[in-house]
């Protein structure tokens, strides 16, 4: 746990174990792939999967979930500041943790000040409800993280070149994924949230997903699905993101295109030894009909994550946000303690 392969962060923190499916996007979960591997007897995920329920061979949640006690405090062993995506194989905001156990994460981000934590969330709702100020549970969430806090500070000492606490965590980037256009309201829960920075990941994108809410939003992150059975990308539907992103002066992150490339074999493309032949697909333009390739379509070839890659139009989208330009109006209504 901590080194990853993601390119838009720096480690990955998994405090917190176990998940469930609730939209599209998870139907190929690859954090319940990657826990089936360690279900079995007196492993990490043990009694958190299951192996061929439903008669699927496959992993599945088995719908528990609870604190990692045993990595919590990792982050205060990581010295050197760095891009920490929160539970890469869970969801923080998930209903079914504790709201105990989930103030005691924040409490060690709070006292983590060198790093800054991206927290991304399908259940924007329930963020929404514990974090935002016109919750009667945020108030009662705050005072328990800043009990936790103390309880931290008073157990490891200052950490280095303290801060005053703020309310919001400046160090906590908020995110939710959003993967079509049923769940688009999942931004709007987001820009009112309280947040330093807030940004979207549109990974898996499943469709077209339309005009975005981008007014307070700093970051958005697309990509492709990988793993086995991954469904394709048209790139249409990539650009209509980037190109709203451009409009709206808001950093674009294209993470990948997958398992699945656009227009490779009937463009001729060098494959290299990593495509699977035979493997292609017609990914249909928004409003075209299923059935024969027209005007607007694009054909995909599954030729595997590595060799798809993440150019888009000849180049890599590689932009972060800067915390310091975060100027939306809720991020500015801050707390000091």
């Amino acid at each position: 746990m901590g080194d990853t392969s993601i390119e838009w962060t720096d480690k990955t923190w998994n405090p917190v174990k176990g998940c469930s499916p609730v939209s599209p996007g998870c139907k190929n979960c690859y954090a319940e792939r990657q826990a089936g591997r360690f279900c079995g007897k007196g492993k990490v995920f043990e009694g958190f999967v299951q192996i061929g329920k439903n008669g699927n061979s496959g992993p599945h949640w088995t719908g528990k979930v609870e604190l990692a006690e045993k990595h919590l405090e990792d982050p205060l062993h990581w010295k050197s500041p760095k891009r920490i995506f929160v539970n890469s194989m869970s969801d923080l905001f998930h209903e079914k943790l504790d709201t105990l156990d989930l103030a005691r994460v924040f409490a060690v981000m709070a006292y983590c000040q060198w790093h800054d934590f991206q927290v991304l969330t399908k259940r924007a709702a329930w963020m929404y409800a514990i974090l935002t100020a016109r919750s009667p549970e945020r108030e009662e969430f705050r005072h328990i993280v800043i009990a936790l806090l103390q309880k931290l500070l008073a157990e490891k000492g200052p950490p280095p070149h303290p801060k005053p606490f703020r309310w919001p965590l400046p160090n906590v980037w908020l995110g939710v994924s959003v993967e079509d256009r049923a769940n688009k309201d999942r931004i709007d829960l987001l820009v009112d949230t309280p947040a330093a920075i807030r940004f979207l990941s549109i990974e898996p994108l499943l469709e077209d997903i339309g005009e975005l809410k981008l007014c307070g939003i700093d970051w958005v992150i697309v990509g492709g699905e990988s793993g086995p059975r991954a469904r394709p990308m048209h790139p249409a539907w990539v650009r209509n993101v980037r190109d709203q992103c451009q409009s709206a002066a808001v950093p674009f992150f294209f993470k990948q295109w997958g398992a699945w490339a656009p227009d490779i074999l009937r463009a001729g493309g060098d494959l290299g030894g990593d495509v699977r032949r035979g493997h292609s697909a017609i990914v249909h333009a928004p409003g075209n009909p299923e059935g024969y390739f027209r005007k607007g379509d694009v054909w995909m070839s599954r030729v595997g994550k590595k060799t798809a890659g993440a150019l888009l139009d000849g180049r890599e989208y590689r932009e972060f946000p800067n915390p310091q330009c975060a100027e939306t109006p809720v991020q500015r209504k801050t707390t000091s303690v």
